[in-house]
């Protein structure tokens, strides 16, 4: 295993990690991309002069810190806010996830929840997943049988413009502090929740309407009720 601070890697969610850097930064706004550029390039060198091991130890801060103080230059990122844990959702792997009332979060994600399989999960900017009750139920309305967790979202919020959840953006959720990463993209495991079956409906190309990674920043509890602070100012 690779520790890189308090994350830890295998040898495997380093490397596809290092992969993806350019594709994680293409997500950040087209404001953001001319302040990115000097890192992108930093990055694509760092990955390019040293080992995985070396690599990752240097780019995952980056990606995070940087990327995050790019959006801010830019003034991306949202202005604060506040909203409502309505729901939190694990499993032991697979969906759908089953609702809890608390859950600890530390480096990893919530501690008793479960990937079915990691070939496309569980890196630590895939820790937390995030989706919108307002989402849900518009989905819900045009005929989908979704429910909050039955995509797999951990933390299912109410009260959030979700367009504004650009990458970049920070939460504060009970005693925790997660960053916004990627988007959680769509699989054969969400078709049963799209009535076509077509589960691209769930794309962000679709619009503000993915499901969002992020990275934990501060580990701690979250209770279904907890709020959550968009882009904290402490």
């Amino acid at each position: 295993m690779i520790k890189v601070g308090p994350y830890t890697f295998s040898e495997r969610d380093a490397t596809s990690t290092l992969g993806i850097v350019d594709v994680l930064l293409d997500l950040y706004p087209p404001a953001v991309q001319t302040h990115l550029e000097p890192l992108r390039a930093e990055l694509q060198q760092a990955i390019s002069d040293a080992g995985t091991e070396q690599a990752i130890d240097h780019v995952f801060p980056r990606l995070i810190s940087d990327a995050r103080q790019a959006a801010l230059a830019a003034g991306a990122l949202p202005a604060t806010t506040t909203a409502i844990v309505s729901q939190l959702n694990v499993s032991n792997g697979g969906v759908p996830k089953q609702p809890v009332e608390h859950v600890e979060v530390d480096y990893r994600g919530i501690t008793t929840d479960k990937q079915k399989s990691r070939k496309h999960h569980g890196r630590p900017f895939q820790a937390l997943c995030f989706w919108s009750t307002e989402i849900i139920e518009q989905l819900s309305t045009e005929g989908h049988p979704i429910y909050a967790g039955a995509a797999g979202e951990n933390i299912t919020t109410i009260g959030l413009n979700w367009s504004d959840l650009t990458m970049g953006t920070r939460l504060a959720i009970g005693g925790v502090t997660a960053q916004i990463t990627a988007y959680a993209v769509p699989c054969g495991h969400q078709a049963q929740w799209v009535t076509d079956r077509d589960f691209s409906r769930l794309h962000h190309d679709n619009g503000s309407i993915s499901r969002l990674y992020a990275t934990v920043i501060t580990p701690g509890t979250i209770s279904v009720g907890d709020t959550i602070t968009v882009e904290p100012t402490t």
